[in-house]
């Protein structure tokens, strides 16, 4: 197989802030053509936690996503803070969003939502048998519902279009694929 890599000439940040960086690389084509206008969005690494509770229900969040400007269901997801592991924010996500802790977990897969234009990587969490063990802590500008229901009834969501972003829909698949 050929190298198909792209070698980065340059790059200039365009906008950096805590939840958006931009940047526009000029790269060099394995062929020798330039690309001087590729445009890379930098985000931390990210997290996802497939819940399930010691009866076997699912834990599921709704919240508001300005993006779409609508209230989505949702599994818990968050980012990785700088030197911290993906399973330790995982549940630490999970802990702050929902109250919900212990268990069995595994990571279970990892992938990009955009390899394209994105340069973060998600980690896939799956974990049996948490339970309440504390209220939420939630940051300033969060507001979330939690809810448990069967798994019967997350797969029905899942097949009515209840869940809306991508990534999540992904592990919510590999988990009923199981």
């Amino acid at each position: 197989m050929r190298n198909l890599d792209w070698k980065t000439l340059s790059s200039e940040y365009l906008f950096r802030r805590p939840w958006l960086t931009a940047r526009r690389d000029t790269c060099l084509l394995p062929d020798g053509r330039i690309n001087d206008e590729y445009y890379v969005l930098e985000y931390p690494t990210w997290v996802h936690v497939v819940a399930v509770t010691k009866d076997g229900e699912m834990v599921i969040i709704r919240q508001y996503r300005h993006g779409l400007g609508r209230t989505c269901f949702e599994i818990v997801a968050g980012c990785v803070e700088p030197g911290e592991e993906p399973l330790v924010a995982a549940q630490r996500e999970l802990l702050e969003e929902t109250g919900y802790s212990g268990g069995e977990w595994h990571e279970v897969m990892q992938f990009s939502c955009n390899a394209s234009a994105m340069n973060n990587i998600t980690h896939s969490f799956q974990a049996f048998g948490v339970e309440k063990t504390a209220d939420q802590h939630l940051d300033a500008t969060e507001d979330i519902e939690i809810y448990t229901f069967s798994q019967d009834k997350v797969r029905e969501m899942l097949q009515n279009g209840e869940f809306m972003q991508a990534s999540m829909i992904a592990a919510l698949y590999k988990f009923f694929s199981k």
